[in-house]
């Protein structure tokens, strides 16, 4: 049986992108992820990886994009305004179909804000991370074992679709400490083989074909933006009925469900044990991917029957909420409870709303 470590978040996420055959990091300092590229630094030396602390965000997005174009499996990471900078990059690795895992561990805002954990970039990480209305595969975990598991299938989907891919943790779960099994590192030998099957990768024409970076695997250049576009339409209307992953708990005969995603799915569930010891039928429903939404989750539900849903989320003003309340169409109440600013959600203000409903 694997042994148990009991690890830091931020430290947990980059050990297992390591021994996921990540061999190349570029971040910039910004609170509460600073552990994330710290861990790196001494950590790639030893896998003869690269890690670079860039000049800014943008530099080092741009620095990963570049190695990934290389057909290196890379990373970046930062929180919150920091990934907003790198907004920039992202939507050229989705143009150009570059595997990048992106991990946001986020903190209050808008702006600056502030350095304690939040949810507010939820709209961000799955409507508008750059330009050009291009999606990602958002992976949302709500413990640290999750965060590895969700790290090491983070480069897997990465490399499945040639896309990047994006981690949304925030500033809580980056920081606290828990007990984790980590898995199995990838040998050099299947790093290495991992990097041939990218023939698409730019290291040089060796008597062949100039690969360029702008364009990444399998782009056509003589398609139009528009068909490129459409392709990827289809790619992420795919996702729906192929990549949704989500949790239920409780469901089959509640009367009251509570959702929310990441750490606020994680006290929203202690939430419903507490209720059904109170005698009131309470469920979760947790997203564990936000991208694609698991609608599907929300519409089998006798929403008729029930007699509400609450929206747990650290975001004033709310923004997961909206996603089920488009699900919903108005079949049953929506309650929210919320927390901002840093302020980690209550228990307390989850509960209050569930007791509220019933009244």
């Amino acid at each position: 049986m694997a042994e148990k470590i009991f690890m830091k978040g931020c430290e947990a996420v980059a050990e297992t992108a390591v021994r996921a055959g990540c061999r190349f990091f570029a971040g910039y300092p910004i609170t509460p992820q600073n552990d994330v590229p710290e861990y790196f630094a001494r950590r790639m030396p030893q896998v003869n990886g690269v890690f670079i602390q860039g000049e800014s965000e943008v530099a080092s997005a741009n620095m990963a994009y570049g190695a990934a174009a290389a057909g290196v499996r890379s990373m970046t990471s930062s929180s919150s305004c920091g990934i907003s900078l790198k907004s920039e990059a992202i939507s050229w690795m989705a143009g150009a179909n570059l595997p990048v895992v992106i991990a946001n561990f986020q903190r209050g805002g808008p702006g600056i804000g502030t350095i304690q954990p939040a949810q507010q970039d939820y709209n961000q990480a799955t409507k508008a991370s750059g330009n050009g209305g291009f999606r990602m595969l958002v992976l949302s975990p709500s413990t640290l074992q999750e965060a590895v598991d969700m790290t090491w299938e983070a480069f897997e989907l990465a490399d499945k679709y040639s896309k990047p891919v994006l981690l949304l943790m925030d500033g809580f779960t980056g920081t606290m400490m828990e007990p984790v099994t980590l898995p199995d590192p990838l040998s050099e030998e299947e790093v290495a083989a991992i990097r041939a099957t990218k023939t698409w990768a730019a290291r040089g024409k060796h008597g062949g074909p100039q690969h360029k970076v702008m364009c990444g695997p399998g782009l056509d250049t003589r398609i139009s933006q528009a068909q490129m576009n459409q392709r990827d339409a289809e790619l992420y209307e795919s996702w729906k009925t192929t990549e949704v992953e989500y949790e239920d708990y409780l469901t089959e005969d509640a009367e009251i469900i509570l959702t929310a995603y990441g750490i606020s799915g994680r006290i929203a569930k202690s939430a419903v044990n507490i209720l059904r010891g109170e005698g009131i039928k309470a469920g979760l429903i947790r997203p564990k991917k936000v991208y694609p939404f698991p609608a599907q989750a929300y519409e089998k539900l006798p929403l008729e029957r029930l007699r509400g849903i609450v929206c747990a989320e650290m975001s004033i003003p709310a923004q997961f909420a909206e996603d089920v309340r488009n699900v919903v169409h108005g079949r049953t109440k929506i309650v929210t409870a919320l927390s901002s600013g840093g302020d980690i959600l209550d228990r307390s203000t989850i509960l209050d709303a569930a007791r509220g409903l019933m009244k």
